[in-house]
């Protein structure tokens, strides 16, 4: 008994190691949204802060080169290993992150934009179009099935992320109607989820350690429907506006409060979750120092960019490592 289990282990574990294919995560598509998002961060504190252009524009060809590969890699991987990617997007939890993949596609339209207006033009629409028909599956999917309030969590906000997102690019477009439909979706789902999930993370279970990050997602919405709003409302800031700004700030300030529980976790993909949210936040906060001449928001400014930037890094070489080291691509 004993040898047939030991001989049993080896086996399986070639199993697993020639199969890493199959353990292509969906949420990986939140590196290049982190990486795009640190790209246009450098390139609004160009604007506004004076940082030198070269940086921004470097760190958004890292991303588009990464959602290349990645786009190829799990594409591979529905090919050979299509019952996974059906696990995936059935999945209560990971299925939140395949519209990573339209929102990927969104920021690179932004990306795009001093280059190549067509090219800007058909990342905003197949975007656009993909992270409705993502948004139209995933809600109808928690309408149809009952969901367990323990899978709630800030990863259901992806969708709603992607929605108020698409103005940024369109509005810029001349899409405006379209825009404000996009944004009406993505700020009223925001409202309803954040209600369910704050309810599920005070009067429930705490999250698993690998979702501990996501807590950083709750900056996003507000942060880039400050962004969404004022580019639909023609660069005024009006009481809205202030207060999506300022709840922004206000989350990444009670996140930073929590920094010891997320120092704790042990590195997991979802530290991706990290990323974006504080990109977000920190365009957001340039923009508000842009359109208004605050003094006081140079220093908030300033301190955003670089945390952003110390945590972006910090994540894309722990997944090198990861990568490297042959642990990125496991069974979850």
């Amino acid at each position: 008994m004993s040898e047939r289990v030991g001989s049993a282990t080896p086996d399986h574990a070639e199993k697993v190691g020639s199969n890493w294919l199959m353990h292509v995560p969906i949420p990986l598509f939140a590196l290049v949204m982190g990486t795009a998002g640190l790209g246009i961060t450098w390139r609004k504190a160009h604007h506004v802060l004076g940082v030198p252009a070269l940086v921004g524009e470097i760190v958004l060809g890292v991303a588009a080169a990464a959602f290349v590969a990645i786009a190829i890699l799990y594409a591979f991987k529905w090919v050979m290993h299509a019952g996974e990617v059906k696990a995936e997007f059935n999945h209560p939890v990971r299925s939140s992150f395949f519209p990573a993949v339209s929102i990927s596609l969104l920021l690179l339209s932004l990306a795009a934009e001093p280059y190549s207006h067509n090219a800007m033009s058909w990342l905003w629409a197949v975007g656009a179009a993909l992270h409705l028909v993502f948004t139209l599956r995933l809600i109808s999917r928690w309408i149809v099935h009952n969901q367990q309030i323990n899978h709630s969590n800030p990863a259901w906000f992806i969708p709603v992320v992607g929605n108020v997102l698409v103005p940024l690019s369109g509005a810029r477009l001349g899409y405006d109607e379209i825009s404000w439909f996009f944004f009406a979706i993505g700020m009223v789902f925001w409202i309803l989820l954040f209600t369910i999930v704050f309810y599920r993370i005070v009067f429930h279970d705490q999250l698993p350690a690998k979702f501990i990050p996501t807590l950083f997602i709750l900056i996003a919405p507000p942060a880039i429907g400050f962004l969404s709003y004022v580019a639909l409302n023609g660069g005024v800031v009006d009481g809205f506006a202030r207060v999506l700004v300022y709840f922004a700030l206000f989350i990444t300030l009670l996140n930073a409060t929590l920094v010891r529980q997320f120092l704790r976790v042990p590195f997991f993909v979802s530290w991706w979750a990290y990323t974006f949210p504080m990109a977000a936040v920190s365009v957001a906060a340039m923009e508000f120092h842009h359109l208004n001449g605050y003094d006081e928001m140079s220093v908030i400014c300033w301190t955003l960019v670089s945390v952003t930037t110390v945590v972006i890094v910090t994540v894309f070489l722990r997944t090198l490592v990861a990568l490297v080291q042959g642990k990125l691509f496991v069974p979850d």
